[in-house]
């Protein structure tokens, strides 16, 4: 008798636990609704966790596995609208952007200016998109979405990361060491892509101070960052596992990353025999952008997007164009002359 009654005891408990919600810790469902939130931050988050609900909320979880992928970037599926191909949406942050005109000289380029004609489904903007990488676009998209002041679009993280470093009271952003700095919503995170060398947050500084060329960068940009809740820091970046996806770092109680995994060369690659080096976390770290106050932002001039070409200009459909460049067969449109 005793033993059936706590039986049901236990039973009821069990159903009472499952009936109290789970607070999610992805924020990005909930979030992506504020894209017209008078906060700057709040835009951003919004902006980024659209497009990572809409391609299927991929993830590397905090142990650097890739946890879930479902369409490409060169692909024809579509996304999470039932209506937007992936190759289009990838062209979308180019063409938004204001970055696509100053990219004209790759091949395919041109034709990614046509990518919102459903009769234009065109291979060499396809392949443009394959080819170019385009995390500093979709970086660039969210902060032209989100009208943040003081950032100048780029193609690539190495611009923006240098005018935080050698232009601070011009940027949106301050620029810490990622070690130290606690990251929040609107921030970027960033790290270089050498293989054959580890920067770190010194290293970048004195490649900064050198003034020397560029360097091939990635950055994600922070959605949230839970020290009290589940530990964890959520960001979002573009052409990452081809889509747009949600990476989880640690965090400690005082809201700095806790053993963020930094690369060391030299270290074995990632393979059956050295499953240890499969994280996908494990990246060159660099720097913290850390967005500036609503009060700092206020202080820096309106966005600079007035000064590229509007999507209008850049969506001309090919039917109506007096000749083309990247011409498709039976368009009917007349190759234009070679200058």
């Amino acid at each position: 008798m005793v033993l059936a009654l706590f039986r049901v005891l236990s039973l009821s408990g069990l159903w009472l636990l499952a009936a109290i919600p789970v607070h999610a810790a992805d924020v990005c469902p909930t979030a992506r609704l504020q894209q017209s939130s008078p906060d700057i931050a709040t835009r951003v988050v919004a902006v980024a966790c659209n497009e990572n609900v809409l391609w299927y909320r991929p993830f590397i979880d905090a142990n650097g596995r890739v946890a879930s992928t479902t369409v490409s970037e060169g692909e024809a599926g579509l996304l999470g609208d039932g209506g937007t191909e992936a190759w289009r949406r990838v062209a979308g942050y180019w063409i938004d952007s204001g970055l696509l005109p100053r990219m004209e000289d790759f091949p395919g380029a041109s034709d990614c200016g046509y990518a919102d004609s459903d009769r234009y489904p065109s291979s060499a903007c396809r392949a443009f998109i394959i080819d170019q990488p385009w995390s500093a676009a979709f970086v660039s998209y969210v902060m032209a979405k989100a009208g943040v002041p003081g950032f100048r679009p780029s193609a690539s993280h190495f611009d923006y990361v240098r005018d935080a470093y050698l232009h601070p009271d011009e940027s949106a952003f301050q620029y810490l060491d990622p070690a130290r700095a606690r990251p929040a919503a609107g921030d970027l995170l960033c790290y270089v892509r050498i293989g054959s060398r580890s920067y770190g947050y010194e290293g970048l500084v004195s490649a900064l101070g050198a003034g020397s060329g560029s360097l091939p960068m990635h950055c994600d940009i922070v959605v949230a960052a839970n020290p009290d809740n589940d530990g964890l820091a959520y960001s979002i970046g573009g052409n990452v596992q081809q889509g747009v996806s949600m990476r989880l770092l640690h965090l400690n109680r005082s809201g700095n990353f806790w053993g963020l995994p930094q690369r060391t060369v030299g270290a074995p690659a990632c393979s059956p025999d050295a499953p240890s080096s499969c994280d996908f976390n494990r990246q060159d770290w660099s720097v913290l952008l850390k967005l500036k106050s609503p009060s700092a932002l206020a202080l820096l001039p309106n966005p600079i997007y007035n000064s590229v070409p509007s999507r209008a200009m850049l969506q001309t459909n090919p039917s109506s164009q007096a000749c083309c460049v990247n011409c498709v067969v039976g368009n009917n449109v007349p190759r234009c002359p070679v200058p």
